[in-house]
């Protein structure tokens, strides 16, 4: 009798185990999808783990070092700007070559912000799905290197504004800030060249004299990129005509507390200095006693 029961108990457990192990995994699923995914391009994501070194986002309050650079700064702030105005959930970083898809994603609400900031012409053309920020950087905090192939002689002599009327450079109308600053220097041509990787190949084979990039100051503000090398002007930098800012999805679960929490933080931190600050240290924001500006704004 007694072994009778046992065995029914043995059997009944047969059915009750595989159950139970359904709900753990539910259990533990429901855990991992706690945390919210953020697509970030891989190099930016590599480069943002290695500046870290195993430290908290929210310690950091010093940018200067090694693998720093504007969109990895942009990455720290934004996720700082969040914890100060209280959205505490944990996010979860997937990687890959995503620039175009993230616009695509934030626009479904598939994903709750862009870590990179857009420049306020190209916010300003998908308001109807994303919230804008106050800006990360502000119209005049903008500065670009002026990079060339390293065997480019005649970019060595380039000193004054009135020289560019000998140079060429690239870009695409799509990026409208990029293209409207070139635009409006007098450049003897501007070619249009809608993919970044052919941008760089054509300044590096000297098809096009330079591009606009950030200053890389941790790099030495040399470029190496898939046999390219490219470097940065010594003295001059050229100042671009718009403000930076996070976007937040309207139709992400979370936009709208992650984009209340994001306005209260950037506002904390703009306030406390942190943000210029960040971008100083990181060499974005160069030392103007070091450079010349190419050109002004145009008053607005």
């Amino acid at each position: 009798m007694g072994w009778t029961q046992s065995n029914k108990y043995l059997r009944s457990l047969y059915f009750v185990l595989p159950l139970l192990a359904v709900l753990f995994c539910h259990a533990v699923n429901a855990v991992g999808t706690d945390k919210i995914q953020i697509y970030v391009r891989d190099d930016v994501y590599i480069d943002y783990k290695r500046f870290l070194n195993g430290r908290n986002v929210s310690e950091i309050t010093d940018f200067s070092g090694n693998y720093i650079r504007r969109d990895v700064v942009d990455m720290i702030l934004a996720q700082q700007a969040l914890v100060l105005g209280g959205f505490t959930k944990q996010f979860e970083y997937q990687t890959g070559n995503v620039n175009f898809r993230n616009t695509k994603l934030l626009e479904r609400g598939k994903l709750l912000l862009s870590m990179d900031s857009y420049w306020l012409e190209d916010a300003k053309a998908m308001s109807n799905s994303v919230y804008v920020s106050k800006a990360l950087i502000k119209r005049g905090e903008y500065y670009a290197g002026v990079f060339f192939a390293p065997d480019n002689k005649k970019m060595q002599r380039l000193q004054s504004y009135q020289q560019l009327k000998d140079y060429t450079s690239v870009s695409t109308p799509r990026w409208r800030t990029d293209w409207e600053t070139l635009h409006n220097l007098p450049l003897q041509k501007l070619f249009v060249e809608h993919e970044w990787v052919s941008q760089a190949r054509m300044v590096s084979m000297m098809w096009a004299d330079f591009m606009l990039m950030p200053l890389m100051p941790s790099l030495k503000n040399e470029f190496n990129l898939e046999g390219i090398k490219l470097v940065a002007h010594p003295s001059l930098v050229v100042l671009l005509d718009g403000s930076r800012h996070l976007v937040v999805s309207k139709s992400h679960p979370y936009g709208k507390e992650a984009f209340k929490a994001l306005q209260v933080g950037l506002e904390i931190l703009r306030d406390r200095g942190m943000i210029i600050k960040a971008y100083t240290q990181a060499g974005f924001i160069p030392d103007l006693s070091k450079y010349e500006v190419l050109n002004q704004l145009p008053t607005r």
